[in-house]
Formats: structure tokens, C-alpha cells, sequence
């Protein structure tokens, strides 16, 4: 017998029997399909014990590494902790140590947490104002490199979180937190497939992350980061993305405006991240794709990617959508 805490709920295995089964034969309410591993519906999330290597075959890279696998493929040889794939985890307080605008419309929000926090540069967490109202920005901090979380948080007027962050919240405040999660991170191992790392607005928080993060791990090959905004003050971070480019010879960063060019520096590129981006590199195969931002910009240029030869395991897509709809609370 082989133990398996599901849920937080203990279940005990027959040797040599998929953990799929051995829920389903408790009755336990766990999502499957085909039970062949194909439609992936039985995907779980392991967080403590050994996953089998069969039970994430066929897996992305990034899926293996967030400890995801498939249930029906996987066969417990040591007691394991699993979980549903869209848990949130654990919340954690944190504490407000920065708060800084980056322009008119986005700030950068420094926390730092009360218990030790594990994550990976250009995953996600969830915060939450007083009413546990919750909405996930991504990170901008490298756990190597940064003491504390960094988020960039753009203010909208009818947003549920964005106006208490951008005109109540305070230094020194405790805020409530979740885990990290996503699969839009960078992976080492890879130190010679060139990266291309395209965003719009708020969008560049995670691709800065993810950018630091590659030139921290020695990266070797050309990494090319596309940001865009409508005006030129839409823009940020540019001082610093340039001085990483002077100090880096396989890095470069490109500015684009798509309206009114004319008012942004010289330097700034007029038109769409996205259509400048492709336009320069027509050709991905090998490449290793990042988009964030704009969900019409990253869906459409998702599939542009792949056309131009990257292979879809290799593109990471991470939509900013809306705060219009009400999101869940805790």
C-alpha cells in the first residue's frame, strides 16, 4: 500500500495501482478523461513526494518543472502530496516596502513576505484588498537576485483592485498573498536557443523578470525584448533595459509606439511590438517565445509564432485580461 494525501485527505493505494483508480475507487472528486494520458483532464499538481517519470511524459518542460502530472499515468512508489492543478495554495502576508510610480499609470509595488516564499521570475501570485478580493499580477523580481516580490500594477479607473493599490495602500501595510503559479518562466538548460520576449503595457513585468533572469543563468544566446505602448508615456523602465543591453552583447531592447510616435525619443520605433518584432525575426524555428500583455496582441501573436516555425512548447503566453469581471474572493 502506498499513501496518498489528495487534497489535503489521506488515501491509501494497492501497489501497482494509477493514483487515477485509486481515487476513483475512494470516490474522491478528481477530474479525468480518456485515461490514456492523451486529454491531460486528470492533471494534478504535486507538492511533496516523487513524481514517476511516465506520469509526465508528454508534458511541457515548464509543467514538469511547476511539478505537474498526469494521474492516470502515474503510479506512487512513495507516499505523495497532490493537489488540484488551479489550487491557489496557501496565503501568506506580506508586508508593503515599496511603492513607486513607474508612470502615470503603472506603479511598482515591493513586498516582502512574513514566511519564506518560493517562485520563479515571471510566475504570478494573487493579492488581495481587505474585502479578499483578488487579482493576479505578475513578478517582476528574480528570487536570486531580489529580496522582496516586485509587481507592476497599472491603475484602472473601474478596476476592483488597482485604484485601493494605486490611492490606499500605504508602506508598511500587511497584505494577503497567494503561492506563485504560472508556466511563463525561464528555463535553464537552454543557454543557446535565442529568446524573444514581446510585451504591451504592464506586460513588461514578467518579460524584465524573465529577462534578468536568463542573463543571470549565463545565457548565451540573442535575447531580443520588444515592449510596447500606445504613447511614448505609456513607456518605463527604459533607462534600465538599456543600460542591461550596454552591459549584455547577446541582449536588445526595442521601444515601440504605435500612436503618435512622433512624441517619443528618437530611439523609440513607431508601431506595434508585435508587428516590429516579427517583422524582424520572420523566421522562429528553435526560438524560444515570451508574450505578455494585451490578450488580443498575445493570442494573435501566439499563432503568428507558430506559423513563422516556433514550436507551440516553446511559446509562453501570458494574457493580462480586464478587471471588469469580478474575480473570486478567498
Amino acid at each position: 500500500m502506498v499513501k496518498v494525501v489528495y487534497e489535503g485527505l489521506p488515501y491509501e493505494l494497492k501497489d501497482g495501482e494509477t493514483l487515477l483508480d485509486g481515487l476513483l475507487a475512494y470516490e474522491a472528486e478528481v477530474p479525468f478523461g480518456c485515461k490514456t494520458g492523451t486529454c491531460q483532464s486528470c492533471l494534478l499538481k504535486c507538492t511533496e513526494g516523487h513524481i514517476p517519470e511516465s506520469a509526465q511524459k508528454g508534458l511541457r518542460e515548464a509543467q514538469k518543472i511547476n511539478g505537474f502530472f498526469l494521474a492516470c499515468q502515474c503510479i506512487p512508489d512513495s507516499e505523495m502530496h497532490v493537489s488540484l492543478p488551479q489550487s491557489d495554495g496557501s496565503r501568506v502576508m506580506a508586508r508593503v516596502e515599496r511603492l513607486r510610480p513607474l508612470n502615470a499609470e503603472i506603479m511598482e509595488v515591493t513586498l516582502k513576505p512574513e514566511e519564506p516564499f518560493a517562485y520563479k521570475a515571471g510566475q504570478f501570485i494573487r493579492l488581495f484588498n481587505p474585502q479578499r478580493v483578488g487579482r493576479s499580477y505578475s513578478l517582476a523580481s528574480v528570487p536570486e537576485l531580489d529580496q522582496s516580490l516586485v509587481l507592476h500594477v497599472r491603475y484602472y479607473p473601474k478596476g476592483l483592485l488597482s485604484p485601493w493599490i494605486h490611492r490606499e495602500l500605504r508602506l508598511g501595510d500587511l497584505v494577503l498573498i497567494s503561492q506563485a503559479t504560472g508556466e511563463s518562466f525561464y528555463v535553464p538548460g537552454r543557454p543557446n536557443q535565442p529568446l524573444l520576449l514581446i510585451g504591451t503595457g504592464s506586460g513588461l513585468a514578467p518579460l524584465y523578470g524573465i529577462l534578468r533572469d536568463a542573463l543571470a543563468h549565463g545565457h548565451a544566446a540573442p535575447i531580443f525584448l520588444y515592449h510596447g505602448s500606445r504613447t511614448g508615456d505609456g513607456l518605463y523602465l527604459v533607462d534600465d533595459l538599456n543600460a542591461l543591453a550596454a552591459h549584455h552583447s547577446n541582449f536588445e531592447f526595442r521601444a515601440c509606439v504605435s500612436n503618435n510616435p512622433g512624441d517619443s525619443s528618437p530611439a523609440t520605433l513607431a508601431g506595434r511590438a508585435s508587428d516590429i518584432a516579427l517583422s524582424a525575426h520572420p523566421a522562429l524555428n528553435g526560438w524560444s517565445v515570451y508574450l505578455c500583455g494585451n490578450p488580443d496582441m498575445v493570442r494573435s501573436t501566439q499563432m503568428q509564432a507558430f506559423l513563422a516555425g516556433c514550436s507551440l512548447d516553446d511559446i509562453h503566453a501570458d494574457p493580462f485580461d480586464s478587471q471588469a469581471s469580478a474575480p473570486p474572493t478567498v
